[in-house]
Formats: structure tokens, C-alpha cells, sequence
């Protein structure tokens, strides 16, 4: 398959800003004590780190769909496309819970077992696996169709019945579940709706299909609505995300609190404000050509294994963090829930942590751009095509 650079490119960008998401969780100073979204608590800085971030995990879940699709009309055989659907996704689904999970705890006993993004790619290509026969555009519908419906369920908690207890957060809500109390099992990234955008981006491939000048005005036309119903379902406060938002101590605090989403799971109003700016940003970029665009392309044209080795570096810069700060192996705590870092003490304020970002993803370029032309000058390779 040919690449399209715009994709690679906004994959590329908002896998970048990924690092500095897990980077503040695992090196910022308040980062163990204090939520980056409370609003009583946190500093203008943090929560606009935080949220930037926010654009990661849906743009990286609807580009998945997308690719998916190219990926099927370029092969054009059913079969070959349902096989490599399920062998990928059960792949992305066997790393999320051994190799991912461990450089996220860093926990040999593996006393924490979380549910995320990868898995959610991974269970959406097996169960897309079985819908390639339906016209993408009635895929599409369903995924619009789950994206603005699944909130009338969120509220929804199975109590009475202890069996849903488990499944209803597998596929519609958070989750937490102390199975022992030496391991926890939570549920982060709910499937369902992570699948409504899986879909959406899948039916979005078309797009990739007409001619430039279309598909960036589309794209344009997509965003600017998404953002537009946004800001109207939004200031209506009533529906499309269970925390409404109310006027704050500042009027920049109130803003903040206008665009303080939830995204365990995504809301509607989440889904909305992320994807209408990543169709801004896919708009923007169609059709360039610079060393900008083909920077971050180099990281999204290899994302699999960027996300690996990104983990590797952020482990290596918290042991490094605490080590210098003067603590030792025995002053870590590993655990449920307990990323290795020692319960207090520890930590670098924000502008560190925006330094060693930095210095993350330019060790990283050339990694990336090494495994990017090895990738591509050895196709013959089929296990390439799965990292």
C-alpha cells in the first residue's frame, strides 16, 4: 500500500504528544498526589497538558479504522483482509497484556492488569474482522450511531446482577475489580465506544479516495461541524457528557471547565471536540509537502513500534529521575496501581518534564527513521507488517 503522508503525519503528531502525557504521569512532581483535571486543584499548565493530550487516543483509534480500510481496498481479497485483521488484533491484544502492561507498572508480579487503547484497536480489528462484507457507509452510520448514543447508558451500573458487574464495563463503561488483594483488574478503555470511532475512521477512508481539493474541503467542513455541535451541545448542558461544566473561580477556569471532557469512557462531547480537531489538522496537511509534515510522519509511519520503545524511554527516565534525586531500589513501590516511584519526594516540575520530552522524541527520530526504511525496503518480510 502506498502511504498517505497526511495520515502518517497526524498519527505521527499526536503520537508525539502522547510521550508527554505518560512522561507527566510518571515524573511529575504532583502527578502520584493530584488529579490534572480537578479544577480546585490544578495549575492552568497541567491541565492544558493534560488536555492537549486528549487528542492522542481517539485520533490514534479513528486513523487505525481508516488504515484499515485502505489496507482492504488496496488487497482487494476478504479472506487475506479478515486474517490479518484478527492476527493483528490478536497481537495488539497478547502486548497490551504482557509487554505493555509491564513497562506501564513495571511490576514483574503483574499485581495491576489494565485495559486500554491497544486493546480496544486490537478487539476492534477482530470484531471489524466480521464486518468487512457491510458497505462502509452503513459501518460508518453505526459507528455515528454509537459515538452520539452510548452516554444514555453511562449511568447504567449492573449491580443487581453480578455477572453484567464485569461485562457492562468491558463494553460500555470505567471499571475497577480487586480480583485478590495482591491484583486489580480495571477497565480503561471501554470497547464500545472506542469501536463507534474505530468504525467511523474505517467509513472516513473513503474520503482518501477523491481528489485533494474535495476531500480537504470535506475534512474541513467535518471538523468545523463537530466543533460547532460541540460548543452548542455544550453550552446547553444537558447531554454528552456526565459532568457538566459551571462557572469557576476565574473566567479562565470556567472556560476550563467548558472543555473538561470525560474520556473513560469518551464522551460524546469528547469524541466531538477531538476528531473536529483532527479534521482540521488532517485538512490542514493534505497535500503538503515540508520537512515539518515529514518529521512527525516518521513516527506515525511506524507507530507500533514507537509506542514500545516510548515506553522504554520513559521507564528510563523515571529510574534515572529518582536514582539522581538520591533514592534507591528499596525506596520504590511496586504495586496495584503504583507506577515504581517512591511515595514521596520524588518528581520534576512541569518545565522538566516539557524538557525531557523533548529530548525523548528526538532520541526516538532516529530509531524511528532507521525502522522506517528497513520496514519499507523489506516487504517480503510479512511479520513486519505487525510492529
Amino acid at each position: 500500500m502506498n502511504r498517505i503522508q497526511t495520515i502518517d503525519f497526524t498519527r505521527g503528531l499526536v503520537m508525539v504528544i502522547m510521550a508527554l502525557d505518560h512522561l507527566r504521569d510518571l515524573l511529575h512532581v504532583d502527578s502520584l498526589t493530584q488529579s490534572p483535571t480537578d479544577l480546585n486543584t490544578v495549575t492552568a499548565g497541567v491541565f492544558l497538558t493534560r488536555w492537549i493530550t486528549h487528542l492522542c487516543a481517539p485520533t490514534f483509534v479513528f486513523l487505525s479504522g481508516t488504515s484499515a480500510y485502505l489496507v482492504f481496498k488496496k488487497s482487494g481479497h476478504l479472506a487475506e483482509s479478515q486474517r490479518y485483521l484478527r492476527t493483528r488484533g490478536f497481537w495488539l491484544i497478547v502486548l497490551e497484556f504482557t509487554v505493555i502492561n509491564f513497562l506501564l507498572w513495571f511490576d514483574f508480579q503483574f499485581r495491576t492488569l489494565v485495559m486500554q487503547v491497544i486493546f480496544a484497536i486490537g478487539a476492534g480489528f477482530i470484531l471489524l474482522s466480521f464486518l468487512l462484507k457491510i458497505n462502509p457507509r452503513a459501518l460508518g452510520i453505526a459507528g455515528l450511531v454509537i459515538i452520539f448514543s452510548h452516554n444514555l447508558v453511562q449511568g447504567i451500573t449492573m449491580e443487581a446482577q453480578p455477572a453484567a458487574q464485569f461485562i457492562w464495563p468491558v463494553f460500555f463503561r470505567l471499571g475497577v475489580f480487586p480480583i485478590t488483594p495482591n491484583f486489580t483488574f480495571a477497565v480503561l478503555y471501554p470497547f464500545l465506544p472506542w469501536f463507534g470511532i474505530l468504525l467511523t475512521g474505517f467509513a472516513a477512508g473513503q474520503l482518501f479516495e477523491l481528489p485533494l481539493a474535495s476531500r480537504k474541503k470535506l475534512w474541513l467542513q467535518i471538523g468545523g461541524g463537530a466543533l460547532a455541535l460541540f460548543c452548542l451541545l455544550r453550552f446547553i448542558n444537558v447531554y454528552g457528557d456526565p459532568t457538566p461544566w459551571s462557572t469557576q473561580k476565574s473566567g479562565l477556569f470556567t472556560f476550563f471547565s467548558f472543555i473538561n471532557l470525560n474520556k473513560y469512557p469518551p464522551s460524546l462531547l469528547y469524541t466531538l471536540v477531538t476528531l473536529g480537531i483532527m479534521s482540521i489538522v488532517l485538512a490542514l496537511a493534505d497535500g503538503g509537502k515540508n520537512r515539518f509534515l515529514d518529521f512527525f510522519s516518521t513516527y506515525g509511519k511506524v507507530p507500533l513500534f514507537y509506542y514500545l520503545l516510548h515506553w522504554c524511554l520513559v521507564r528510563v527516565a523515571m529510574f534515572s529521575m529518582v536514582f539522581a534525586q538520591g533514592f534507591h531500589w528499596p525506596d520504590l513501590e511496586f504495586g496495584v496501581f503504583k507506577f515504581g516511584r517512591p511515595a514521596s519526594g520524588s518528581g520534576v516540575e512541569l518545565p522538566v518534564v516539557y524538557l525531557i520530552w523533548i529530548a525523548l522524541v528526538l532520541c526516538l527520530y532516529p530509531l524511528c527513521k532507521w525502522y522506517g526504511r528497513y520496514k519499507s525496503a523489506h516487504p517480503e518480510q510479512r511479520w513486519l507488517r505487525y510492529i
